[in-house]
């Protein structure tokens, strides 16, 4: 009865650790510039395991992201935007990926 006890309780702890703790933080996207830049970057994040959800403000060019701490990070959310063609931080946007996206997604006269 007592080691059922402590597996169990062993059992919810790893559970609980694997849940992963979310968390919310800004991410300054200071290329994006419009509405279909929002669904470019939420696609991008939407394949990243741990990610949860991102609330963009096109008009601040903020947005507030939703993500489990145990599983992903700030740097992967960083660089899954930047590798979608947009500036996320301090992280440059990946510029083949900005080539390529639509002209009302660029920045007028940035290459």
């Amino acid at each position: 009865m007592k080691k059922s006890l402590i597996l169990s309780a062993a059992a919810a702890l790893i559970l609980v650790a694997c849940n992963g703790e979310k968390k919310t933080a800004d991410v300054a996207l200071s290329t994006i510039q419009c509405g279909m830049c929002s669904k470019n970057i939420e696609n991008a994040l939407s394949d990243l395991k741990g990610f949860v959800s991102i609330e963009i403000d096109d008009e601040k060019k903020v947005g507030k992201v939703v993500y489990e701490a145990g599983v992903l990070d700030m740097p992967a959310i960083e660089n899954a935007i930047a590798a979608a063609g947009y500036d996320a931080n301090d992280t440059p946007a990946n510029k083949e990926a900005y080539a390529k996206l639509d002209m009302c997604c660029k920045v007028p006269g940035k290459e």
